[in-house]
């Protein structure tokens, strides 16, 4: 009967252990579901917003409208997304376009997949890849494109609260959008660094831009370890800035406009989300993106990995899309605005002014006057 006792007594401390893990694992389940939600924001779904908060703001789902509801309410905090497609007419190929897109030309290095050249375990165990890939465009002289220029603009007009840009190339400070205005959320090929943790050696572009035209990889004169940018590369942590500038201006923005991104990569894409119910979001872009693939965490916390924009549902309310070149669909919102004159000044320019001649502004001033 001791034997039976004891190995009854040891069966029911099994059982209330399982159930202690139990709900123990409840816990830390529903900790990390509010902590991604919080950042990765609410689903973005139509059910996750009642119908009462369906406020449409704009007087039409059209770029026009855009422009009436940014003058009319004197927008102040227009938020602005940026991913490779504004940088593609300054010569800079972007990763998912079929045939010029970079992770569409990679086959000759057997890479284990695309993002591979991206991955920074793979760049520890071999660079090569990246530097050769990435060789051209290291070695290239690019300018701001004029979306870039309209960023700055709305800047100048004390519109813009913050610019978020996926973007390594440099061109966003190039065009003279404020650092302090903008959120390198992927980091910049600004900075370079030695990947020694005892050493992290600093150097510069124009160092960088020397060895690899010497058709080299880049390594360390002190150590001889292996340089690299200061980019995000996948399997690494986004810079605190990214979530610290997304928690405090997000709820503010007034206005979302996304620019030349497909909204495939988390936790960036998810900035979408986390603008409040009411906020108008325009989208600018060359092709519709694709509805993403959700990861295991985001179906089990229930949270959308893919773009949860709405300009083409029944039900939209306050989303508006421009399918085309991102210049092209910046330049037409600047003539909305009445600021075309002064963006063609900043791209004349090459940023430095943005201010119209007195002859131009009064032909411009004609101009609409003739017009039937």
């Amino acid at each position: 009967m001791d034997m039976i006792s004891a190995a009854l007594n040891a069966s029911a401390d099994l059982d209330r252990q399982w159930q202690e893990m139990q709900d123990k694992m409840n816990r830390i389940t529903l900790g990390m579901a509010k902590v991604v939600k919080n950042m990765y924001g609410q689903p973005g779904g139509m059910d996750s917003i009642s119908e009462e908060d369906r406020v449409q703001v704009l007087e039409d789902l059209t770029l026009q409208g855009i422009a009436k509801y940014i003058i009319d309410n004197n927008c102040t905090n227009i938020i602005t997304m940026a991913g490779a497609g504004i940088s593609t007419s300054a010569g800079i190929p972007d990763f998912r376009s079929k045939d010029t897109g970079l992770y569409n030309n990679l086959d000759k290095y057997n890479l284990p997949s695309p993002t591979s050249i991206f991955s920074i375990d793979y760049f520890k165990e071999n660079p090569e890849p990246f530097y050769k890939v990435r060789a051209t465009k290291l070695l290239g002289e690019y300018k701001p494109t004029p979306a870039h220029y309209f960023i700055r603009l709305l800047h100048e007009e004390g519109r813009l609260l913050r610019h978020f840009t996926q973007n390594i190339d440099t061109l966003d400070k190039l065009a003279g959008i404020p650092e302090d205005k903008t959120v390198l959320a992927h980091g910049s090929l600004e900075h370079w660094f030695c990947m020694n943790i005892d050493c992290e050696a600093k150097y510069t572009m124009k160092w960088i831009k020397r060895e690899v035209a010497a058709d080299k990889i880049p390594k360390c004169t002190k150590c001889q370890a292996v340089i690299r940018p200061g980019i995000v590369m996948f399997g690494e942590n986004l810079p605190r800035r990214f979530g610290e500038r997304a928690g405090e201006d997000l709820p503010k923005c007034d206005l979302l406009i996304i620019l030349g991104t497909s909204l495939a990569v988390q936790p960036f894409a998810s900035l979408v989300n986390r603008v409040p119910v009411t906020t108008p979001r325009l989208l600018i872009n060359r092709d519709k993106p694709a509805e993403a693939e959700a990861d295991a965490l985001g179906m089990f916390l229930g949270i959308p990995t893919g773009s949860t924009l709405r300009y083409d549902e029944d039900d939209n309310y306050r989303d508006v899309a421009y399918f085309g070149k991102c210049d092209d669909g910046c330049m037409d919102l600047a003539q909305m605005l009445n600021l075309k004159e002064r963006l063609e000044m900043l791209i004349k320019s090459g940023g430095k002014t943005s201010k119209v001649p007195k002859t131009c502004e009064v032909s411009a001033k004609r101009k609409p006057q003739g017009k039937k």
